[in-house]
């Protein structure tokens, strides 16, 4: 019931905080760069404790590790002016191999959640070092588009006045400008979205649809452009894939790992619809979308390809 975060910037403290709100593990280790960030962070959360779940929070370095069950990684380094995106890939790649196999030296067993952006490659990385120390890529696991999906079923909710943990939606692919809304699979509590809406005499149009697909493609840009970062949202899907591992919940997330083959792409990291449990990856899902769809998320892998073959 241990867990690690490394990073405790507001991904990794505000990742913290929520799994303290729902009572996930039984200790948590706060490891930074910036010894300093994490005890405060570590602290600032403890004194929450007394008003939620009874479990321990602290900072330590990576041997504090020991025994962890799984590690979340929210580390990464920001953009600098006039830096493209492959370049912050390669140094984001550099931090991974620094990282990854001292966490690997003390928690040999445990399952590596990332959420450093962009999630697809970066998880894809992290495989790659992972592999080195003998850990299948089954236990390397992307927060993925976990966080969309639940933007695009809180949205379609509202619109159909409906609970959002009774809209079945996904959203998958790359984390990022290219993912896909599958519409075609959608819903409701087991009844398909056409037949629902008929039903409750609700129009879901053409522009409703394009309206929502935005706002869930858009989300992060509008919220960083008000605050400057997301973290509640991100925070929040972390822990209920944590809690997902830990109690071996065998939950459908639309998380990112590697996978040999997906939308005609070979050797590729993107989100699907996996089955998740205690050993990180169960199994990858049927995912019966359209047509259209399917040539989406083609595109979609290539997208994330196309910078996986730059780094190589």
């Amino acid at each position: 019931m241990k867990i690690g975060i490394v990073g405790s910037g507001l991904v990794g403290a505000t990742a913290a905080y929520a799994l303290v709100m729902r009572g996930i593990g039984r200790e948590i280790i706060l490891v930074d760069k910036n010894e300093k960030r994490a005890r405060a962070e570590a602290d600032d959360i403890r004194h929450a404790v007394p008003f939620t779940h009874p479990l321990d929070i602290r900072a330590g370095q990576f041997s504090d590790m020991k025994s962890c069950k799984i590690v979340i990684i929210a580390a990464g380094v920001s953009q600098k002016p006039g830096e493209n995106r492959l370049q912050l890939l390669g140094r984001n790649a550099a931090v991974f191999k620094e990282i990854i196999p001292q966490i690997l030296q003390y928690a040999p067993e445990a399952v590596l959640l990332i959420s450093t952006n962009p999630v697809d490659i970066m998880t894809h990385m992290a495989a790659l070092y992972a592999k080195d120390h003998g850990v299948p890529s089954r236990r390397i696991i992307g927060s993925g588009t976990t966080l969309d999906t639940a933007r695009f079923r809180t949205l379609l909710g509202k619109h159909l006045g409906v609970d959002a943990q009774h809209v079945h939606a996904y959203v998958v692919g790359e984390h990022g400008d290219s993912e896909v809304l599958t519409w075609s699979l959608i819903n409701i509590g087991g009844i398909p979205l056409k037949d629902f809406k008929k039903m409750e005499g609700i129009r879901l149009d053409a522009q409703i649809r394009s309206r929502i697909d935005d706002d869930v493609r858009n989300a992060a840009y509008h919220i960083i452009e008000g605050k400057n970062s997301t973290y509640y949202g991100i925070g929040s899907a972390l822990a209920r894939i944590v809690s997902a591992i830990l109690f071996d919940q065998r939950a459908i997330l639309t998380v990112c790992t590697h996978i040999d083959e997906a939308a005609g792409v070979k050797d590729i990291t993107l989100s699907l619809p996996y089955l998740v449990g205690g050993n990180g990856i169960i199994a990858n899902l049927p995912l019966p979308i359209n047509d259209q769809e399917l040539r989406q998320l083609n595109d979609s892998a290539l997208t994330i390809k196309k910078f996986i073959d730059q780094l190589m």
